[in-house]
């Protein structure tokens, strides 16, 4: 894959936007690569054993949204090219949400229309101060329709109604009053925080952090008395799993359990 280069340490899956001469900005080969990098992971293919999903762009941006190119293409597809076109891009974005591993963005430089729709799909977004968002669609008289649910799940509806709507650009730590990202710091201080959360996730059950995601992903928004039965049974079929059951005899027998892993960050 030329767009898209993945790398593992220990066990760290990088999955990183790998064409920094045009902003890591997508075309139809980007689109394809990292769904199916993404599609990979979720089946095991790629990234045996790892905890934890890198996603990172190189060079100076994180990804700057549609490539120019790419657009132009767009502007000639028929109605028909473009449906399948933007089935295309949804699925791009809800696999990386799917990701049954947890996914940490490290977003730098410029996340821009679709670079905010991979944002708001990571389950952690860790963003360098100075770093630019915006949802430029309308500024091309077009709609950030397919980013739209991702990012409406993860932002705060009044800010991102704005922000849909106007175009703007708005700063990192807008971003993080807004909820889009979860930490804002200098190059260094993300590089950090981010060794750090590998480190957690190595320390915890990578079995019961898969079922929280998922369970998170059934859960939200919905009234408890909805999910009762489905978190009732979550918490039993838990309890009696092997990962469980060490997790509580380590506790009791103050040791730590066999899931917990050293990592080098």
């Amino acid at each position: 894959m030329k767009s898209v280069r993945v790398e593992q340490q220990d066990l760290v899956i990088r999955v990183v936007l790998s064409r920094p001469d045009v902003r890591n900005a997508f075309d139809g080969e980007t689109i394809a690569d990292l769904t199916d990098v993404f599609r990979k992971i979720a089946d095991g293919r790629i990234g045996t054993g790892a905890r934890v999903v890198q996603l990172v762009g190189e060079g100076g941006s994180f990804c700057a949204g549609a490539d120019l190119n790419y657009m132009k293409s767009m502007a000639g597809f028929s109605r028909e090219e473009n449906a399948l076109d933007a089935e295309r891009l949804f699925a791009m974005f809800e696999t990386v949400r799917s990701c049954p591993l947890p996914v940490i963005a490290h977003v730098h430089g410029h996340a821009m229309g679709g670079g905010v729709g991979l944002t708001a799909c990571a389950d952690i977004a860790l963003a360098e101060s100075g770093t630019k968002f915006a949802f430029s669609e309308v500024r091309l008289g077009i709609i950030p329709a397919v980013i739209s649910p991702f990012v409406l799940s993860r932002m705060n509806p009044g800010w991102a109604r704005r922000w849909m709507m106007t175009g703007e650009v708005f700063d990192a730590d807008q971003a993080f009053a807004a909820g889009l990202v979860s930490f804002v710091g200098t190059s260094d201080q993300v590089v950090a925080e981010k060794a750090r959360l590998v480190k957690v996730f190595c320390e915890v059950g990578p079995e019961a952090v898969r079922e929280t995601k998922m369970l998170i992903r059934d859960v939200v928004g919905r009234d408890p008395l909805d999910v009762q039965e489905r978190v009732t049974e979550a918490i039993a079929d838990r309890r009696v799993s092997a990962e469980g059951q060490e997790g509580l005899r380590a506790f009791l027998e103050k040791r730590d359990p066999s899931f917990r892993r050293g990592v080098k960050v």
